[in-house]
This record gives structure tokens, C-alpha cells and sequence, in this order.
């Protein structure tokens, strides 16, 4: 089986984020950046699909010089291949998925795997735009998955219960917590993974398709004030959400 697992750099959930000067884009300085942690989902998914099928487990990403190190942690898991689209800007989600769309036609996988989103923009516009771009089925929030021959059955999350769905490779799908549990890579491997090489591909010109006008840090001052629960309280509140939350 040809798996392609698809992974981001994002930074640390911890990490306190500015915004650049530029008022557009977030300011690295200072910033761990780590692999998301969806994504780790579908490199082990994409391990115990090989060791079922045998095959190859191809780890792509999109990004800068410093993306390097995320693949080294898939290499480190047991990834046999590993190459970065060399894009530092990543203009939007679409450019994204139209270079990964572009080195997967190139290679053909049986299945594309990735996490359900990326923590840092949260678009979770990748799977849907893949599979549309490859004109191939895609599964998303998948958190049960069973492949016999060609056909695939997928156990997905959806609001209030689950849904389970039926399609045939190739296929996208995005990972969700409790597809699996991801192994931990051992010393030993994570030493070898720092040797092993890693497929550096220059992207085609790609027009983005959304331009970031400006970005801000929510603001986290709050009025705190608190109402009760008769008819004269609860008309106040709702004035509070019109006219100074402005929520409505």
C-alpha cells in the first residue's frame, strides 16, 4: 500500500503568540513550533496500515527549512520517506493543498492521511480540498477505520454521535483523537532520523486564493458582570449581548 501522510508545523500550545509588525502575521520570535498534534494520529495510523498491507509510509510537508524537524520526528516513528515542499510563506489553506495535490499525483498513494485540523489556523479545509482537487473521495474526523481490499469503512465524530461511511482507494482521510494511540520513538531512532535524507521539491507558482487583511490578538479584558434570573434580569441581559457584545 502507497501511504501518503500529510503534516504541519504548528507552534506550541503553550507558546504566548504577537503579532508581527506587519499587523498580518504572527511574529516568530522566541516561538517553539512542534508538530501537530492531530498529525500524529495519521503518521501512526499510516504505520499500522503498513504493517497490515505492507507498503510504504511517505511523510510530507509544507513549509520552511525549520519544517525539517517535524519530519524527522515522523522519520523517528517509522516513516520510510520523508520530503518538504520548500514553501516558507504558505499563503493560504489552498495553496497548501494544491502542492500536496500536485506531488500526489506524482506518486499515486492508495490513501492520504493527515490530522483533522491544524491547531494553529484551524481552517479544516485540507481533507475536503484535497479530495477535490484529486477528484477522489475524502473522510474527515475519522476516528474508526477498517480497509478490506479496496473498500474503506470509516467510523467519523459528528454532533451528538457518530457516522459511519463507505468508499473505495484511493482516499483522504483526516485523522481524529482516538483513531489510535501514536507510539513514542525510541533514542535509537530518533538518532537515525537525524541522518536519514530528506526530499526537498520546489513548488509550482500558485495564486493564493484569500489575502490576510490584518490580524489581532483577542482582547481579554471582561465586564464580569453578572444578572439574575427574573424577567427584569434576564431582559438586561439580553440587552448586554445587543448593544454592548454586540453578539447579535
Amino acid at each position: 500500500m502507497n501511504i501518503l501522510v500529510c503534516i504541519s508545523q504548528v507552534p506550541d500550545t503553550t507558546t504566548k503568540i504577537s503579532v508581527a509588525p506587519d499587523g498580518k502575521s504572527m511574529d516568530a520570535t522566541g516561538v517553539k513550533f512542534i508538530l501537530n498534534p492531530y498529525d500524529e494520529f495519521a503518521i501512526e495510523e499510516g504505520l499500522r496500515l503498513r504493517e497490515k498491507h505492507t507498503g510504504t509510509v511517505t511523510a510530507l510537508t509544507v513549509g520552511g527549512d525549520n519544517a525539517k524537524e517535524i519530519l524527522r520526528t515522523a522519520l523517528a516513528m517509522g516513516a520510510d520517506k520523508a520530503v518538504i515542499i520548500k514553501d516558507a510563506a504558505k499563503a493560504d489553506s489552498f495553496t497548501i493543498a494544491k502542492s500536496i495535490a500536485d506531488y500526489a499525483s506524482s506518486i499515486n498513494p492508495d490513501i492520504i492521511l493527515l490530522g483533522r485540523q491544524s491547531i494553529d489556523h484551524d481552517s479544516f479545509q485540507m481533507a475536503s480540498t484535497l479530495g477535490g482537487l484529486l477528484s477522489i473521495p475524502s473522510i474527515s474526523v475519522v476516528s474508526k477505520l477498517e480497509i478490506t481490499g479496496t473498500v474503506v469503512s470509516a467510523e467519523r465524530d459528528v454532533e451528538g454521535g457518530k457516522e459511519v461511511l463507505e468508499a473505495s482507494l484511493p482516499i483522504v482521510i483526516s485523522a481524529q483523537k482516538g483513531l489510535n494511540d501514536p507510539r513514542y520513538p525510541k533514542l535509537p531512532d530518533i538518532m537515525k532520523a537525524k541522518q536519514k535524507p530528506i526530499e526537498e521539491i520546489t513548488p509550482a507558482a500558485i495564486t493564493a486564493r484569500v489575502d490576510v487583511v490584518a490580524m489581532d490578538i483577542p482582547a481579554t479584558a471582561r465586564a464580569n458582570k453578572v444578572v439574575g434570573d427574573t424577567d427584569a434580569d434576564i431582559a438586561e441581559f439580553v440587552r448586554l449581548l445587543h448593544e454592548e457584545a454586540k453578539v447579535f
